[in-house]
């Protein structure tokens, strides 16, 4: 048995700790009301017997009472209850030591590797982590209800991001980086004018992006079409300058030449200023920042062919990557990249269909960008195209007071996400009952996604000056309170959710892929799409349903689930749910009909949805990539390509290990040739997660799902 404790952390059940807080109650009161030794021990045992998987630490505490009644020792069973108080309140003077202390000892496992951007070791980032328990635990303990934190800590709903909740910040965002170029901003109370050339924009984006970073918590997105402007700036200089040094002593192939030598060299410097700047940069979290870089060519913006030159430039240096610490070119996390395509580069024929094919290049080396078919995309948001945000969470058209739609400039108030999975395994197969568990736990999550409204009601500009003065999202007077930007849809706030083909199996026995099932799936889905609404309506809060892309968070749910139920097939068992609605890794299906099947879903899901397919080999299937991005732009509104690149833990090379003469996996840098700090991945079954060598085999690599 499995007890959780009030900080959410998992001990093992130990009967000598009943017994010794009854033995404590037990002093304070008369002899005559003190229960014996046998007595004390048959309670304990009572409660060991029960053989609950999971259990609270409150519910144990619950059930003494209860048994001190049977027995009739109430004087005994008031004085447990003092001492029940009086630990509680030792409790609440202090209870983030023991989390602390571990985070500094790098013993904390859990919060170690809840975030792969953050180095855990380092002193930067320890204190964001520091204060990040301090967070949890106030927000556990005092911040939210009791049932919400209970909801939370038994896996009925999942409230994200506790560790910044104490902080009056929200989670993710549009930067209206237009305005904030061509009007100035402001930084550490320095004034930034709009800047006067390409490469100048880039560092002052750079910078944006790292001030803005240090004032939320989830990630941000940047349309890099308002640093064409700025291209075309630069051109205009290098032309002016060329006449004024040279005037008519060279013709003009020779100072169109020159011209344009002078400007690739600017671009070039300028987009290694955004690279390199946003993968050096140390935010106050002790990460990069989480930022989200938006590759779109409208053939309605007058600076297009400039924009075509950064993207490509963009994708250029994504291709060769950055120089690791041992000088080797490796993947950077960050920006993430995201590559629309339109009419004019879906490979049809279309004038930028050299950059979708570098784009696809890009792809299959690096992983990124993920694509956007602007086709679709208009279908689903009243004709419009634009970036999610940092998070891949997309706001809903929101239109001003002059009717224009605006997207940049926008945020989301925050997340919490519902474990569909739990609701299917407590109706034991009854559709009926399915329906009554799952209204009841969305009025939970309803009551959880208010407090993360509630807890911004009545901040003031003075909190973040970059995103409420300065324009990132808008430009308030100091002291002004931010409330109307939280109300009218113009900022959003999301229902996650996780699990759509577990709980289909548990309910209806089949995949959501089934046509029984497919219709089940998609009435929960529009389930939960429906209370948004009606919520959209009674509170006129921006809510949206949200394909959550929380992977460790499938983890954490299905963990809780198995301690609680036991090992369910097809459920529990595989020690993973699938995310959001997507088609469970181990079903035979191919790309197209992936895609194809998927993207109903994701029509429903408008708060944020994304699609993947594995391909292997990614590097030698160029064409394969190249008709999949071609059935993108006609079928999916957002999809990315994924795959585990081979990886040496030796230098970082995170290209193609090879197999040498002596048929043994090296890597082709530095020939380290010890499997153990090599991750080679030759996808079969499509897992996801960790492979591993097996024991006295070390050249055969085990998936945990198939054993291959």
């Amino acid at each position: 048995m499995k007890v959780i404790k009030r900080d959410g952390s998992t001990v093992d059940f130990d009967k000598s700790k009943i017994a010794k807080a009854i033995a404590k109650a037990n002093e304070a009161v008369d002899f005559e009301d003190r229960a014996t030794d046998a007595q004390i021990n048959a309670i304990a045992e009572d409660i060991a017997s029960r053989h609950r998987r999971r259990v609270l630490v409150e519910d144990i505490q619950d059930m003494v009472e209860e048994k001190l009644m049977e027995i009739q020792k109430y004087q005994l069973m008031k004085s447990y209850i003092l001492y029940r108080y009086e630990r509680a309140l030792i409790r609440k003077a202090n209870t983030t030591d023991e989390s602390i202390l571990s985070l500094i000892k790098n013993s904390n496992k859990d919060v170690m590797e809840e975030n792969s951007n953050k180095n855990a070791r380092t002193a930067a980032t320890q204190r964001d982590l520091i204060a990040g328990e301090v967070s949890k635990d106030l927000t556990r303990r005092i911040l939210l209800p009791e049932y919400i934190a209970k909801a939370h800590d038994e896996g009925v709903l999942h409230f994200h991001d506790a560790d910044y909740f104490l902080q009056p910040i929200f989670n993710c965002c549009l930067i209206n980086i237009k305005d904030m170029l061509e009007n100035g901003t402001v930084m550490n109370g320095k004034m930034i004018e709009s800047p006067k050339s390409f490469q100048t924009a880039c560092t002052i984006t750079t910078q944006i992006i790292a001030s803005v970073a240090s004032s939320q918590y989830g990630g941000q997105s940047v349309n890099i079409a308002h640093l064409g402007k700025y291209l075309r700036r630069t051109k205009e200089k290098y032309i002016k300058q060329c006449d004024e040094q040279f005037g008519d002593t060279i013709d003009a192939v020779t100072k169109s030449r020159f011209v344009e030598m002078r400007l690739q060299e600017s671009l070039k410097a300028g987009v290694q200023t955004i690279q390199y700047q946003i993968n050096t940069l140390m935010t106050t979290n002790g990460q990069s920042p989480f930022v989200t870089l938006f590759l779109y060519l409208d053939e309605k913006d007058e600076y297009i062919e400039e924009n075509a030159m950064i993207i490509e430039e963009i994708l250029k240096q994504r291709y060769e990557g950055i120089k690791n610490e041992k000088g080797v070119f490796v993947t950077p996390a960050f920006p993430k990249l995201i590559y629309v395509l339109d009419e004019n580069n879906c490979l049809k024929g279309g004038k930028y269909d050299y950059l979708t094919k570098l784009a696809v290049k890009c792809s299959s080396k690096r992983l990124y960008p993920d694509y956007i078919s602007a086709k679709k995309m208009r279908e689903n948001y009243e004709g419009n195209v634009f970036s999610p945000m940092g998070c891949r969470s997309f706001l809903s058209p929101w239109k001003d007071e002059k009717g224009n739609y605006k997207f940049e400039g926008r945020f989301n108030q925050g997340v919490v996400s519902i474990n569909l999975p739990q609701c299917g395994i407590l109706a034991k197969g009854d559709e009926k009952k399915f329906w009554e568990i799952l209204e009841e736990r969305l009025q939970l999550c309803f009551d959880a996604i208010m407090c993360r409204h509630n807890a911004l009601l009545g901040v003031t500009s003075d909190v973040s000056p970059v995103h409420w003065q300065y324009g990132a999202i808008a430009r308030l007077e100091p002291g002004e309170k931010i409330d109307k930007y939280l109300f009218g849809g113009y900022s959003s706030i999301s229902l996650g959710y996780i699990g759509l083909y577990e709980v289909t199996k548990l309910v209806k026995g089949v995949s959501h892929t089934d046509p029984e099932g497919t219709e089940f799936a998609l009435k929960v889905m529009q389930s939960l799409r429906e209370h948004c609404e009606k919520w959209k309506k009674e509170t006129n809060i921006g809510f949206a349903l949200y394909g959550t892309p929380a992977e460790s968070l499938c983890y954490r749910f299905a963990r809780i689930d198995k301690e609680k139920f036991g090992s369910i097939p097809d459920v529990t068992d595989k020690g993973y749910y699938t995310n959001s609605y997507h088609v469970d890794v181990r079903e035979k299906i191919d790309a197209f009909s992936k895609f194809t099947f998927e993207s109903q879903f994701q029509k429903i899901s408008s708060g944020g949805a994304i699609s993947y397919v594995e391909i292997p080999n990614m590097r030698h299937n160029l064409t394969a990539i190249e008709d999949v991005v071609k059935y993108i732009y006609d079928n999916i509104q957002y999809a990315e390509f994924n795959t585990k690149s081979d990886y040496c833990h030796v230098c970082g090379f995170d290209g193609e290990i090879i197999i040498n003469d002596a048929n043994e996996w090296e890597c082709p840098v530095c020939h380290n040739k010890d499997q153990r700090k090599m991750n080679v991945t030759r996808r079969t079954c499509g897992y996801l997660g960790e492979n591993f060598w097996n024991v006295g085999k070390t050249k055969e690599i085990k998936s945990r799902v198939l054993h291959l």
